[in-house]
């Protein structure tokens, strides 16, 4: 297709949680560096399908368009991806996009991603500073620690790892790789690691650690590339010793 070529875009549509799905075609003008957002800017501009149709601007969500925010992740030709970087020159045509099957849609493309915040709280997956009084000056942290802890920091919440996570579904209750692998960054940090015990007692139960099997999906769709694979080694050998140690004391 030329940069200024007419390609086509399958959008599968919702109107509403309990509304049925179906999907629309465009035709979109295309142009150098047009991007997935942009093409929905297209269609907003001039909301009319492929066979002639009237219809409405497509529901998505965007906030960063840099792929910083992970508010815009959805199913790009059936791959998790988020679509502020998809460019429409490297996507097979005709475009196909989906919302995320593994959270509920709200409408359109937007998805509801609640859950993955609601486990963030419940594996306490933040510094317990509350800033009420001084604390002075906290613990030192090596460099080291430190490159080893910034790859897990990148992580957008973008929820492409839960997407692709076959454990993810609607029979378990599995946090997914990336609440596992924020536990091992706030595990890691001196602070945090005051309160490891209580993050690894959260993935000791329903929906933790053990429901993990091993797939390898989810670092293959990252878009930040963090070693989600070894946050889920690192935490399983954690959750072990934890579970061990508090064996041995009981």
């Amino acid at each position: 297709m030329a940069a200024n070529g007419i390609f086509i875009v399958r959008i599968l549509r919702q109107a509403g949680p309990q509304e049925k799905p179906h999907w629309e075609e465009f035709e979109i003008r295309g142009r150098t560096g047009l991007n997935i957002i942009t093409v929905f800017r297209d269609i907003a501009e001039n909301p009319v399908t492929r066979d002639g149709r009237g219809t409405t601007p497509i529901s998505y969500d965007a906030n960063c368009l840099e792929e910083i925010c992970g508010a815009c992740a959805m199913l790009i030709n059936g791959y998790p991806r988020q679509a502020c970087s998809a460019l429409v020159a490297n996507l097979e045509k005709p475009i196909r996009l989906e919302p995320l099957k593994k959270f509920p849609v709200v409408r359109d493309l937007s998805v509801d991603r609640s859950v993955m915040f609601e486990n963030l709280k419940r594996t306490k997956c933040w510094i317990p500073i509350d800033g009420t009084y001084p604390l002075g000056e906290g613990p030192r942290m090596a460099p080291e620690l430190q490159e080893k802890g910034y790859p897990l920091s990148r992580c957008i919440t973008c929820g492409n790892c839960l997407e692709i996570c076959p454990r993810v579904n609607e029979h378990s209750h599995f946090v997914g790789a990336a609440i596992i692998s924020q536990v091992r960054l706030f595990n890691m940090h001196p602070t945090g690691a005051m309160h490891a015990g209580e993050r690894l007692d959260a993935l000791m139960g329903e929906g933790g650690i053990e429901d993990c099997d091993n797939a390898q999906n989810c670092v293959k769709v990252c878009p930040k590339g963090i070693p989600l694979t070894e946050s889920l080694a690192a935490i399983n050998g954690q959750v072990l010793k934890h579970a061990v140690t508090g064996w041995l004391r009981g």
